[in-house]
C-alpha cells in the first residue's frame, strides 16, 4: 500500500520499519474484536492495551492479537489507571484510538441521537484523551455523526480538547481496498506541541474491489449448519424454506420487489415504493459490485442487502468478515449473535491501517526520522499557486489540497525553508 507522491524514503515498508524501530505504541478503547488494533499493528504500532465492556469481543481480540485486551467500562476506567498498566507517564503515549458505540447516531434509528444512553461515551473518550495526553488520537464513528446528529458532541469535544488540532474527514472504505461502501467520519487529533503535519491518506486502490473478487474461491458452508473445517466462522444461517423460496426469485442487485406478489410478505404487498419501501430488504448482492455497509444483521434477508450473489442464502460470518477486510485466520468467538455484532461494528482493518500509516508518518516527521520539508515540497511543489498559512500552537489548523489531491493538516510547523510552502509568513 504505497502512499503516492512521496520520496523513496517514505515508502510504506520504510514507514512501518521506522515506526517499529521508534517504538511507537497505542492504546485502543472500545476495541471490539480488534479492527483498529489489527490495522494499527500492520502499520507498525505496538499495542500496549485494549479495552471494551463486551467480554466476548475481548476474547476474540485476545485470541487473534495477543493477550493485551481487558474487559473495562469506559465510564469507570481512568487515564491514570491506563498509564499505570502500560508503564507510561501522561504525554508519552504516541496514539490513543477508539470507536465509541455508533448506534445512537445511526440514520437507521430515528431520533436515537436525542436519547440513546450510549451517546455520552463520546465524551468519556474525550475525557480519557485529556487524562492521557497522547501525541495523536483517532476517533471513529458513523458518517452521520459528522452532521447535525453529532454537532453538540463535536462542539463539546472541541471545548474539552483545546490542546489538539483536528483533522475531520469522511472516509469511504471502498477507497482503501474493501468491497464495501462503508462510510465513516473519523477525527485525527494532533497535539499542538507536535512540530509536524498530517496527510489524509489517499486512496490505496485505483479501482474499487468487487464482492466477487473477495468471495471468489470460497466453498459453500456445510448444509448441516456446522462450521466449515477449513474456514473459521463459515457457517450457514438457519433460514426458513419459504424465505429461501422468496429469495430465489431475486436477481443480483435486486430486492423484494422482484419477488412474485403471491410470495411477498403482507407488508410488502401494501408498500408504497414511491416513498422508499425498504429497497434493500431481501436484497441480493451484485457479484461485480460493492456491498453496502455491513451491520450486525448481515445474515438475515430482512435486515438489508446481504444475500449471497450466487447462492440462495445470506452471507456467513466469515464472508461478512472478509468483506470487512479481516483475514481468514482471524477467528471470532462467541455465539452467532456475538459474531454478528463484532463483525458489523468493527472498524475495517485496511482503513485503520491507512490512517495509522499517515499518523506514523506524522510522528516520524516530528521526531526528525523523516524529512518533513522534502515531503512537503513533493506535495506542494514551488510552482503550486496555493497559498498556505503556517499556524502557531495556539491557532487553528489549515487544511489545503495540493494539485495531486493530497490533503495536509498543518499544525505547529517551523520549517527553515518556507518558500516550498508558498506561505507569506
Amino acid at each position: 500500500m504505497k502512499m503516492p507522491n512521496q520520496s523513496d524514503g517514505c515508502r510504506t515498508e520504510h514507514i512501518i520499519e521506522l515506526t517499529q524501530s521508534m517504538g511507537y505504541s497505542f492504546v485502543d478503547s472500545f476495541c471490539g474484536p480488534g479492527g483498529i488494533g489489527l490495522g494499527m499493528k500492520k502499520a507498525g504500532f505496538s499495542l500496549l492495551l485494549a479495552f471494551d465492556h463486551d467480554e466476548m469481543a475481548v476474547k476474540t481480540h485476545n485470541r487473534n492479537l495477543g493477550e493485551n485486551a481487558i474487559v473495562a467500562d469506559a465510564n469507570q476506567i481512568t487515564g491514570s489507571e491506563i498509564l499505570s498498566r502500560v508503564n507510561l507517564r501522561g504525554g508519552e503515549l504516541a496514539l490513543f484510538t477508539g470507536g465509541p458505540p455508533c448506534q445512537g447516531f445511526s440514520k437507521q434509528k430515528r431520533g436515537a441521537h436525542l436519547g440513546d444512553k450510549r451517546n455520552h461515551l463520546i465524551l468519556e473518550f474525550a475525557r480519557l484523551v485529556t487524562e492521557l495526553r497522547p501525541r495523536f488520537f483517532m476517533f471513529e464513528n458513523v458518517a452521520i455523526f459528522g452532521q447535525k446528529r453529532g454537532a453538540k458532541y463535536i462542539d463539546e469535544m472541541d471545548r474539552q480538547l483545546c490542546d489538539y488540532i483536528f483533522c475531520r474527514h469522511y472516509y469511504n472504505s471502498a477507497d482503501y481496498g474493501l468491497a464495501q461502501t462503508r462510510q465513516r467520519f473519523i477525527t485525527v487529533g494532533m497535539r499542538k506541541d507536535q512540530k509536524t503535519f498530517f496527510i489524509i491518506p489517499p486512496p490505496t486502490t485505483k479501482h474499487w474491489r468487487t464482492v466477487g473478487e473477495v468471495l471468489h474461491g470460497m466453498p459453500e458452508p456445510p448444509d448441516d449448519f456446522t462450521v466449515h473445517p477449513d474456514f473459521p466462522n463459515h457457517q450457514r444461517a438457519r433460514v426458513s424454506d419459504i424465505n429461501i423460496k422468496r429469495f430465489s426469485f431475486v436477481p443480483q442487485g435486486g430486492g423484494w420487489q422482484d419477488i412474485p406478489e403471491g410470495y411477498r410478505l403482507e407488508c410488502h404487498k401494501k408498500a408504497d415504493t414511491k416513498r422508499g419501501g425498504w429497497p434493500d430488504v431481501y436484497g441480493r448482492l451484485d457479484w461485480n459490485g460493492q456491498c453496502p455497509t455491513i451491520t450486525g444483521g448481515f445474515d438475515s434477508f430482512t435486515r438489508g442487502r446481504y444475500g449471497h450473489p450466487l447462492h440462495d442464502r445470506p452471507l456467513t460470518p466469515r464472508e461478512a468478515a472478509m468483506i470487512q477486510g479481516f483475514p481468514n485466520w482471524f477467528v471470532f468467538r462467541g455465539t452467532r449473535a456475538d459474531m454478528r455484532s463484532q463483525i458489523g461494528n468493527a472498524v475495517p482493518p485496511p482503513l485503520a491501517e491507512a490512517i495509522g500509516l499517515s499518523i506514523a508518518q506524522s510522528l516520524l516527521i516530528a521526531d526528525d526520522a523523516i524529512d518533513g520539508e522534502e515531503l512537503m515540497r513533493r506535495c506542494f511543489p514551488r510552482k503550486d499557486p496555493i497559498q498556505l498559512q503556517l499556524y502557531s500552537s495556539n491557532e487553528s489548523a489549515s487544511k489545503k489540497k495540493s494539485p495531486n489531491g493530497q490533503t495536509l493538516i498543518l499544525g505547529n510547523l517551523k520549517f527553515k525553508q518556507a518558500y516550498a510552502l508558498g506561505t507569506s509568513k
